[in-house]
């Protein structure tokens, strides 16, 4: 860790010490929201509709948690599993003359840990925040964490093709992102901020460390970027309708104290449609879109993420992927989700494409039950 604070990297200190504040300390702002009187409540365990167990008033009204069982089934680590012990304050809606009847509702302060295993001895921990201000329409994201990872990465080759090797990859990441609404119909424009710390080594003897950058394996990144947004989702967890949209610029350069010059690009769209007319189909899109130019390090590439697709599998310098998902609410709690995608490679010299710049798809289904009725907590 020493080594981490032994460089003269001003920003970097600026915004972690700003992220510590915000996680630990923004909270007298927010008592100062502009809203209706408090309803006196009456706690309870059932939900009032289907008397099922319901947590909602344990989290928003009592001050509870839920510590969130997660299932990891992602092909490059392997099946483990992760516990999210989450914390969640519910903001009453501000009673503003001027704000219009359709407004989009200030989502509730998420406040949580994480900590996950899995079957390629990868593991990690960290906690994080997201919150609102509300006198100023300010909102935030910020976290930390420590990983160990063991991952499979694939390389190009001439006369030989594709090579798949193995790295572990240690990292403390630090993330901070602010956001200004802008009105109240969904729009918000920020900046944000990341720094990691990274260690590097490969497992196997499949590659000569010649055909990477000594830097790659013993690095800081330190990236700033800005960003537009527009969200109108229904809720944030299992949104029923509602659009977001999102668009991303940053810059990792040496006067930020990076020890790589590059840029990223990233855009994406979420689409909802409920169909019918107890709304028991949901119809979900998505398209996503990366691009970076300059030095890279391997692992942070762009890549194909897409469920089905092992993360690290296919990266380049650009790709493109829709994907669709499909959702049936069988029952107020259960819901069966039908999913599958297409990705495009974008790039002019791929690190490990599809053979021919051909496309790559994915498809699969699973389940998913609600522990309450405002948000969805388990799913496979």
């Amino acid at each position: 860790m020493m080594q981490i604070w032994s460089r003269n990297i001003p920003c970097a200190v600026r915004c972690i010490c700003c992220g510590i504040w915000l996680l630990f300390g923004a909270f007298s702002a927010q008592a100062q929201d502009t809203s209706a009187a408090p309803v006196k409540w009456k706690f309870t365990l059932h939900d009032s509709l289907d008397n099922a167990i319901d947590l909602s008033d344990w989290i928003l009204n009592a001050g509870g948690f839920v510590p969130v069982p997660m299932i990891i089934t992602e092909p490059a680590v392997g099946y483990g599993g992760a516990l999210i012990p989450v914390f969640l304050h519910k903001h009453r809606q501000p009673n503003l003359v001027n704000r219009p009847k359709h407004a989009v509702a200030i989502p509730p302060d998420i406040t949580g840990a994480m900590a996950f295993y899995t079957e390629s001895k990868s593991w990690g921990a960290g906690v994080f925040r997201s919150a609102t201000i509300v006198p100023w329409m300010l909102r935030y994201m910020v976290g930390g964490a420590y990983l160990d990872m063991n991952l499979n990465y694939y390389k190009t080759l001439p006369r030989v093709g594709e090579v798949e090797y193995g790295a572990n990859i240690k990292s403390i990441p630090l993330f901070l992102r602010v956001q200004k609404q802008i009105g109240w119909q969904g729009f918000s424009a920020g900046m944000q901020y990341v720094f990691t710390k990274t260690e590097a080594s490969l497992t196997n003897n499949v590659l000569p460390d010649s055909l990477f950058k000594p830097r790659e394996f013993d690095n800081i990144s330190s990236i700033a970027g800005i960003l537009v947004e527009f969200d109108n989702r229904d809720n944030i967890f299992t949104p029923n309708k509602g659009y977001k949209a999102h668009l991303d610029a940053n810059l990792s350069a040496s006067f930020l104290g990076s020890d790589f010059d590059y840029t990223h690009l990233n855009g994406f769209a979420y689409a909802y449609v409920p169909i019918g007319h107890k709304e028991k189909w949901v119809s979900g899109f998505r398209v996503d879109i990366q691009q970076v130019f300059g030095d890279i390090p391997f692992y942070f590439k762009p890549s194909i993420d897409l469920r089905g697709i092992p993360k690290g599998r296919y990266q380049g310098d650009a790709n493109m992927l829709v994907e669709t998902e499909q959702r049936w609410n069988v029952f107020r709690r259960w819901s069966a989700i039908f999913f599958g995608g297409r990705v495009k490679p974008l790039m002019i010299i791929p690190i490990s494409a599809p053979p021919n710049g051909c496309t790559t798809q994915a498809q699969g289904s699973g389940t998913s039950w609600r522990a309450n009725s405002n948000y969805t907590w388990a799913s496979m």
